[in-house]
């Protein structure tokens, strides 16, 4: 029985090394070059050795080397005690070992961050606010270009980034480290929601603080202990059960789909841009994560949810995000605004209509946190979309919204008569009767 259990033991340990193409070495039998980068770098840097000794790469032997060891087509080495050292371990570096990730990650939507670069967000950061406001800020989530300068060193406006859309200099997208945190590149760690809460936050994706008001963050919180993060397969219902984090909705396995990458497939609507849009082949996306909720859900309290979450962005969008959006072009059309971003104080009410406002009030509702779909989301999207946005329309071009405020939509501004104003009153009344 003793020597059963020693092969069951050593069967599970070959796999595990045989996972991270390491077979053959442990932590006591590192490279030459393993051993030579510790001797110097324990005493210096004692922190991230720490940090490796207790991760998986050193159980399996993947050392300093093997990850540091630099690509033949990466510009950005430098010789090194003999030796062509990459001081970015890129995707390409960790595809060594992890190609199919690798591939899923430069597929989805993280792996192209960077991006932004042009857009409404980067003007503010990099014009209207000033450039070291987007180098500290926009690009610690997004990523900088990298740009790098020899002999080791970069430019210090776009180094050091952790971006999951950083730029490479050997052409590579993102830098898995945003996630799995060097040196131990934990998974436990990558499955917490705090991980994904570094750049989903704020007053524009709030997810983080959405997540910790719903009954998902709360009973995480109350379970923690349960939820088995160590494991290597982590399948929701099978692993754990107590709660769902972000990468159990977004990324995980169940027992029908495996683990991604890819933050996309599970996703029906895109709530980032002006006016909510069902992505491509978004029914096999929503089937893909009802697959996810069933696991703790019964199949007709999930229709019920995506009924009701469809409800709220038909709402934002058809009574705040169409009208908002015709208006602009008008003033555009009608060359009332300049062509400058951000020099009318109309288009900063506009921008945090549906960058912020809008945002908050769809992601509460995604993500069942109510207070921001209600008092963060709809309530302050209704009061700057009355008295800021329409006033200030109106003032530049007198006229603009009188076809939009004889909808249906906006009669309770308009057109109440008393009689539709006592109706409303006396059924509140009824409801909230002791």
């Amino acid at each position: 029985m003793h020597c059963l259990r020693r092969i069951v033991v050593m069967c599970g340990l070959l796999s595990a090394l045989t996972a991270l193409g390491a077979v053959g070495r442990t932590a006591d039998q590192v490279s030459a070059e393993g051993e030579k980068c510790l001797a110097c770098h324990e005493p210096s840097s004692p922190g991230i050795v720490a940090q490796w000794r207790a991760s998986r790469h050193a159980a399996a032997g993947v050392d300093c080397y093997s990850c540091h060891q630099a690509n033949p087509d990466d510009p950005a080495t430098f010789e090194h005690n003999g030796k062509k050292i990459a001081v970015i371990v890129t995707p390409k570096y960790c595809a060594r070992c992890h190609e199919p990730e690798m591939k899923e990650f430069e597929a989805s939507h993280h792996a192209g961050a960077g991006a932004f670069m042009g857009s409404l967000d980067n003007v503010l950061g990099e014009v209207v606010e000033g450039a070291p406001a987007a180098i500290s800020g926009c690009m610690q989530c997004h990523g900088s270009t990298v740009v790098y300068l020899g002999e080791g060193k970069f430019n210090p406006a776009t180094w050091p980034n952790g971006g999951i859309g950083r730029i490479n200099p050997d052409g590579s997208k993102g830098g898995c480290g945003a996630c799995h945190a060097r040196h131990a590149f934990s998974s436990a760690q990558a499955r917490q929601p705090e991980n994904c809460g570094k750049c989903h936050m704020g007053p524009d994706h709030p997810q983080i603080e959405i997540y910790n008001e719903s009954k998902h963050g709360i009973q995480f919180r109350a379970h923690i202990a349960k939820m088995n993060l160590d494991s290597r397969t982590w399948v929701v219902g099978k692993d754990y059960h107590s709660a769902p984090t972000c990468a159990t909705c977004h990324m995980s396995a169940t027992a029908n789909q495996p683990l991604t990458h890819d933050v996309a497939p599970r996703l029906s609507w895109t709530l980032r841009p002006v006016i909510s849009l069902k992505l491509y082949d978004w029914e096999t996306k929503r089937g893909a994560m009802r697959d996810v909720c069933s696991n703790c859900h019964a199949a007709a309290w999930v229709g019920n949810f995506y009924r009701q979450y469809d409800l709220t962005v038909d709402l934002y969008n058809e009574k705040f995000a169409k009208p908002a959006k015709a208006i602009m072009d008008k003033l555009h059309a009608a060359a009332k605004l300049t062509k400058t971003p951000f020099d009318e104080k109309i288009e900063w009410t506009y921008f945090e209509l549906w960058h912020h406002e809008g945002r908050r009030a769809r992601m509460g509702t995604a993500m069942m946190g109510p207070d921001f779909t209600q008092w963060h989301g709809f309530y302050e999207l209704a009061t700057h979309f009355y008295n800021e946005f329409l006033p200030e329309a109106e003032q530049l071009q007198p006229g603009i919204s009188q076809s939009l405020m004889s909808q249906d939509w906006h009669r309770w501004k308009t057109g109440l008569k008393p009689d539709d104003l006592k109706q409303i009153l006396e059924f509140y009344q009824r409801r909230y009767k002791p």
